[in-house]
């Protein structure tokens, strides 16, 4: 007969192999992504296929694996392999239409149904609306297409609206039509779901995430710095292309609690060293540190108002907190100074929910991108509510154009830190000092690095589903 103690021994491993698991998942998604970057798309098909055999794998990856490994079969010339996967990720609920339809329509295309690729590129124009430089890529693309099918006058209307669609593309103003596809590279999703990418600021990007346990400093090093260096071609035209963005963050940082709740010794240092850094970056910041409910609320109010007041497209949010947090209910909350929670529903009467009230009022204004970092992903500071608030903060739905960055993996708690800094704002802030990386690299700095120095203990998690680029700093 089992015992008590065997039973919970039982359970407690079944919780640590899961969570090993899901981690893996991750780290080869991760890989696979930087193979799908680097062209590497026979490389893209194994691994994938791989994570999608096993029936323990993580599920919440499929729409992404189905996604790239489906742009990897069309770049295969495999067309119909192609269409089973994009058809599976748009039944996943994929959010990025545009380049399943473009994709779709090639494929057709290939496979000799012109009917079928013309119904396709009508949808995947439809679907670029909000993001003019994927549209001119997929106009120049149907370009060809009409021209190669002999409708010469669609093709030079379809070319003329994709130069005025986006001037900056240079490879697309050169463009003359011939008839053959245009040869852009593959469309990648920055981090997972992330979002399109244009033709001319294609990135490479070597496989930092693919780190094993004890690589030297001066590996990671040498790494970031050959991003940087196959990025530097590029900054002239973004420089361009970005010179009339504007840029809005809220930074809070929340240390002085009660004692009950007890002081943490790093988010007011994180916060205000935070906010410097993206000052440098052109961010207009907003620092409030060990704020009441009150405090908080009256920030977000006139955070919202500088986004919709921000030109529309050409603004970008930046939302970064470090203090506590708790996840109750399906939603996360931040815990204000003067929070005093005895019972479960004070939850939702003193702490402030990001879901409802930072990522809704972000996504309701004019910002092209909404960033969120969330350095609060620390034990329960409610003991008393041991039984209704989870460990962690949970990963939360993604609201459009969104990139979310929390500390540590769902679920899971990270520690305040014994520098100045907690460990993940102290690489955090390291990132961000290198110039020329896309988000997407910056926080794949700061999760290599934050394995490393936690012997793979604190697994950073990012969340996306932006559309185009954002590089912090550009020199």
């Amino acid at each position: 007969m089992i015992t008590m103690k065997q039973a919970l021994f039982s359970l407690i491993v079944l919780v640590i192999v899961s969570t090993l698991g899901l981690a893996q998942d991750f780290k080869e998604f991760d890989e696979g992504v930087a193979k799908f970057r680097q062209k590497d798309y026979d490389a893209v098909i194994q691994s994938f296929s791989q994570i999608l055999s096993n029936p323990a794998h993580n599920k919440r990856l499929d729409e992404d694996l189905y996604f790239y490994r489906g742009q990897s079969y069309y770049h295969k010339d495999e067309y119909k392999n192609s269409l089973d996967d994009l058809n599976q990720s748009m039944m996943l609920n994929h959010y990025n239409l545009a380049v399943i339809h473009w994709y779709r329509a090639r494929c057709y295309d290939g496979l000799g149904k012109e009917s079928d690729a013309v119904s396709n590129y009508k949808q995947a124009v439809s679907h670029s609306d909000k993001n003019k430089k994927v549209k001119a890529l997929i106009l120049a693309d149907r370009a060809q297409f009409y021209a190669k099918h002999g409708d010469r006058q669609a093709a030079e209307a379809d070319l003329a609206l994709a130069k005025s669609t986006d001037p900056s593309n240079k490879e697309i103003a050169a463009t003359t039509l011939n008839g053959a596809s245009v040869k852009t590279a593959a469309v990648v999703p920055a981090a997972r779901a992330a979002g399109e990418e244009k033709k001319t600021t294609q990135v490479i990007v070597k496989n930092n995430s693919s780190q094993t346990q004890g690589t030297s400093a001066a590996t990671d090093q040498n790494q970031s710095t050959a991003v940087q260096q196959v990025n530097t071609g590029l900054v002239p035209a973004l420089a361009t292309a970005y010179k009339d963005e504007k840029r809005y963050a809220l930074v809070i940082g929340n240390s002085n609690y009660n004692k009950d709740i007890g002081i943490l010794k790093n988010p007011v240092n994180d916060a205000t060293d935070v906010a410097t850094e993206l000052r440098k970056s052109n961010f207009e910041v907003q620092l409030i540190t060990n704020c009441t409910y009150v405090q908080l609320r009256e920030a977000m109010r006139k955070f919202h108002e500088k986004l919709t007041n921000g030109p529309r497209d050409q603004t970008v949010g930046l939302f970064y907190y470090a203090g506590h947090g708790v996840q109750y209910q399906d939603e996360n909350y931040l815990v204000p100074v003067d929070a005093d929670v005895k019972f479960e529903d004070d939850i939702t009467r003193m702490c402030f929910p990001v879901q409802r009230m930072v990522l809704a009022n972000m996504e309701r204004s004019n910002s092209r991108m909404n960033i969120v970092i969330l350095d609060a992903c620390r034990n329960n500071p409610f003991p008393a509510t041991t039984r209704s608030v989870s460990s962690g903060l949970g990963e939360m739905k993604r609201a459009r154009g969104s990139f979310i960055a929390y500390a540590t993996s769902p679920g899971s708690v990270a520690s305040d830190g014994s520098g100045r800094n907690g460990l993940y704002t102290q690489e955090l802030l390291k990132a961000l000092r290198k110039p020329n990386l896309t988000i997407e690299q910056v926080f794949k700095d700061v999760r290599m690095n934050v394995l490393r120095l936690s012997d793979d203990k604190q697994y950073t998690w990012d969340s996306s589903n932006i559309i185009g680029e954002f590089y912090f700093k550009l020199q």
